[in-house]
């Protein structure tokens, strides 16, 4: 299967077409662009810590099935940027959301996450999988996803709105485990047993979700993010031969995406361990790359070269420290994101259930203080 190539513009009323969200400080900062306040947001801003979403979610309904709700999707991605003034709502969704939509038998089980109905473990399954069909952007199975974001987007104004999907391997790993894992073992096995039925695996997820970010940005998200929650349990080399060319593939589904004058939809590559191939993340095609809280920003932008706009680190255990601690790590995050063309304050990873929402507002007004200052 060759990597796929959709070169398109944004339509007219897009919020990038129509300038709304073109001079934010979100999207001017992941294009290099540094403005006078520092942008910030959080991975996992909206969902548990937050007593609205609590609310909201207080019917039962299953995680996939609100993800999949337009009204309920929109009014939790909506929730954080009304409380907390962040610079950005990310889509709320879950990175399984393309499987089940591609036909994939999944459920999220409470205090385990997503399990699937059988696992993908051989080059039988793998055929089987991809025989299935996959997913186009222009699917009707997309129109919830779509409808969602419009709606987010109208009430979003000029706060960019942050597609969201996993990349490729997160997505392969889930799928040979079968439900979550420590190590992925069985995914890392796969992948040297038989690399052939690995390559068809990884070229079907990155479609898949490469298909589920596209529809988003072409329905009116101003910037996409491609999350890799389990590559840190790869070492370069694999990384770079079995996975690299998967999330290219992925991100190409977004590239090419563009204004009325030329500018393209920026692209944000994020993977949790990913400190020793942080170019070859780069390499596939991001225009920013989101560090994790492992790695000082000013290291990971000497790797990067000094030339890529970075995302994050702020570590969120520290988001339950003592104020002047949390104070005192924020302002060294920022002093070291610096050393980047740009910078865009986040989590080293996502929010934790148990955070006090009110913290999360006070380092928001912090952020946009030191980076006045």
């Amino acid at each position: 299967m060759a990597e796929p190539s959709h070169p398109r513009p944004l339509p007219a009323e897009h919020p990038l077409t129509t300038g709304a969200t073109a001079s934010s400080s979100l999207v001017q900062a992941y294009r290099g662009v540094r403005s006078a306040t520092t942008p910030v947001w959080f991975m996992r801003q909206a969902g548990r810590s937050l007593p609205e979403y609590r609310a909201l979610r207080a019917d039962h309904k299953s995680m996939l099935d609100t993800c999949l709700d337009p009204a309920l999707a929109s009014e939790i991605t909506l929730q954080p940027v009304r409380r907390h003034s962040v610079d950005a709502g990310i889509f709320f969704s879950d990175i399984v959301i393309p499987l089940r939509l591609a036909g994939v038998d999944v459920e999220i089980a409470a205090g385990t996450g997503p399990v699937f109905d059988r696992a993908v473990r051989t080059a039988a399954d793998v055929d089987a999988l991809v025989g299935g069909g996959s997913l186009r952007d222009d699917d009707d199975a997309l129109e919830p996803v779509r409808e969602a974001v419009r709606r987010t987007v109208a009430q979003l104004g000029a706060t960019p709105l942050i597609g969201f999907a996993g990349a490729p391997f997160t997505l392969a790993a889930y799928l040979v485990e079968g439900r979550p894992s420590r190590d992925h073992l069985a995914a890392r096995r796969l992948m040297h047993t038989d690399p052939d039925a690995w390559a068809r695996l990884m070229a079907w997820c990155a479609d898949v979700t490469g298909a589920f970010l596209r529809a988003q940005l072409l329905a009116g998200a101003s910037a996409g993010q491609l999350f890799d929650s389990w590559a840190g349990s790869l070492s370069r080399a694999d990384y770079v031969q079995h996975v690299a060319p998967a999330s290219a593939r992925a991100l190409s589904w977004a590239r090419g995406l563009a204004a009325g004058d030329g500018t393209t939809v920026p692209l944000v590559h994020f993977g949790l361990g990913t400190a020793s191939f942080l170019d070859a993340m780069k390499d596939a095609a991001a225009d920013v790359i989101g560090v994790d809280y492992r790695l000082p920003l000013d290291e990971a932008s000497r790797i990067l070269g000094g030339t890529v706009p970075l995302q994050g680190n702020i570590d969120p255990a520290l988001l339950a420290a003592p104020w002047p601690v949390l104070e005192a790590h924020t302002r060294d995050v920022l002093r070291r994101g610096r050393s980047a063309p740009a910078h865009v304050v986040n989590l080293g990873h996502g929010v934790p259930p148990d955070t006090d929402p009110d913290v999360l507002t006070r380092l928001v007004a912090l952020v946009h203080e030191a980076g006045a200052e």
